[in-house]
């Protein structure tokens, strides 16, 4: 049975709207600090630099320690793919080499988007990654993760 041109319209119309929800729902990420930090808006760059450790300071020279969501995390996967390039893989291999070296550590993690919201809520010199959803007034998201 050939296909008729309605057929192929409605399926590519499934295809664009399901495409369409994916990429949604998978920019929901944002990077955030607390509401009591000056810092009000970061580039991508300049969030990468920090979490993998070549600065510890936000732009106005302020200390910036970044904190992770757990290994293994899909949040965490998507975050460092989105942000450094990294998989998970190259991050593992790329602190080892940073501890070894002594250049550096790894950031803290916390379990999860609550975890994450509460502790840099608390601190004016963290900085973190949760779900856009899990926002509220107690941190301020400072980059939308593309």
């Amino acid at each position: 049975m050939p296909f008729s041109m309605s057929h192929i319209g409605r399926i590519t119309f499934f295809i664009a709207v399901t495409t369409l929800s994916v990429t949604a729902g998978a920019t929901d990420m944002v990077v955030i600090v607390s509401a009591k930090s000056p810092v009000s808006v970061l580039r991508v760059e300049q969030v990468a630099a920090i979490f993998l450790g070549q600065t510890a300071r936000f732009p106005d020279g302020s200390e910036a320690v970044p904190l992770d969501q757990r290994v293994g995390s899909p949040l965490r996967d998507t975050f460092y793919s989105r942000v450094t390039g990294k998989t998970p893989a190259l991050l593992k291999a790329y602190w080892s080499k940073m501890v070894f070296t002594g250049r550096g550590q790894p950031p803290g993690e916390a379990i999860d988007d609550a975890a994450v919201r509460h502790q840099v809520a608390d601190n004016p010199e963290l900085i973190g990654y949760i779900n856009r959803s899990a926002l509220n007034d107690s941190v301020r998201a400072v980059l939308v993760v593309p």
